[in-house]
């Protein structure tokens, strides 16, 4: 005897068939994507896992962008501290060669160029910012009007820096936060007392020579100018170590981006386990839910065709 199929079986079929469809979306989404899920219901108790992981993935791209930003900073810094080195040498140079020759008839104006170019480097701008403002970003820390006249006046050499008292500070990470900047005042300070030195007293010497500058050095002149040759060394001395310490900056700021880096390979690959699907797996749901929804659709067809109506017209037609 034919079994009649009834509203309830049509109704346990059609909710297989159903459940084969959403078992097959979900197959050919993993296997498209290869992830397991595009939220983290996907996911039900590695969720925590996930957000912990992701959350510090942001953290530490965070980071790893700002050191590389940082990095290129201290590049322009260094090569900014540099030319202050070599204005500070070549302003001792200019000193030494009035000495040796005797002849300080351009004497000032070589330090009058060599303090321009000093103020030049001191307010280098990176990103719209001044490197050595010391906080005070929106004013140049050098300032531009200062000349060799300016820096003889009392108070002259402090009032020719416009910068903040403190240098510029960033994160390396989570747990290192470090000075990364200079000051203008804190750079050249040296240089600038060394230029009003030898300014106040060729001012000095223009005053006992009826107003009319020297030209042809005594040699109590040279041995005065010689005098203040220390003063150059000084402040050599201070800036070739700031150069020093930003190179180490350099360094550390270096060497902590490869560990972040690492982080970031390692946290990428723990998310990769926890949210990625295997793809020969992926294959073998897909076709499984592909076969499961195609016995669904036969078990209804096979129903459909056992149905009252089929029964009545098989036993009219005997």
């Amino acid at each position: 005897m034919n079994s009649i199929s009834t509203s309830a079986k049509y109704q346990s079929v059609l909710l297989n068939i159903m459940n084969a469809q959403n078992n097959q979306t979900i197959a050919q989404e993993q296997y498209s994507t290869g992830k397991i899920g595009d939220n983290l219901e996907a996911f039900a108790s590695q969720a925590d896992q996930i957000t912990a992981a992701q959350s510090l993935t942001a953290q530490t791209n965070g980071f790893v962008q700002n050191n590389t930003a940082l990095a290129d900073r201290l590049t322009v810094q260094d090569q900014s501290l540099s030319q202050v080195a070599t204005i500070t040498n070549n302003a001792r140079s200019a000193v030494a060669e009035a000495v040796a020759t005797g002849d300080a008839t351009s004497l000032s104006t070589n330090l009058q160029s060599q303090l321009s170019q000093a103020i030049a480097a001191l307010n280098t701008q990176y990103n719209g910012k001044y490197l050595f403002a010391g906080g005070e970003t929106s004013a140049a820390p050098a300032a531009t009007g200062a000349t060799l006249t300016s820096l003889t006046a009392a108070g002259g050499v402090a009032a020719a820096f416009q910068n903040g008292a403190a240098p510029q500070q960033d994160r390396l990470d989570s747990s290192t936060r470090i000075t990364t900047g200079f000051t203008a005042s804190g750079v050249a300070t040296g240089l600038y007392t060394a230029l009003a030195q030898v300014a106040t007293y060729l001012q000095a010497q223009q005053v006992a020579n009826g107003g009319t500058p020297i030209t042809t050095l005594t040699a109590a002149q040279s041995t005065a100018l010689t005098g203040m040759l220390s003063s150059f060394d000084s402040a050599a001395t201070a800036i070739n170590n700031q150069v020093a310490q930003n190179g180490l900056t350099q360094v550390q700021v270096t060497s902590t981006q490869t560990s972040l880096q690492a982080r970031q390979t390692a946290l990428t690959n723990t998310l990769g386990d926890l949210t990625e699907v295997d793809q020969a797996k992926a294959a073998t749901n897909l076709t499984l839910a592909q076969t499961a929804l195609q016995a669904s659709a036969q078990v209804f067809a096979s129903l459909n065709n056992t149905s009252l109506l089929n029964v009545l017209s098989t036993s009219t037609a005997g």
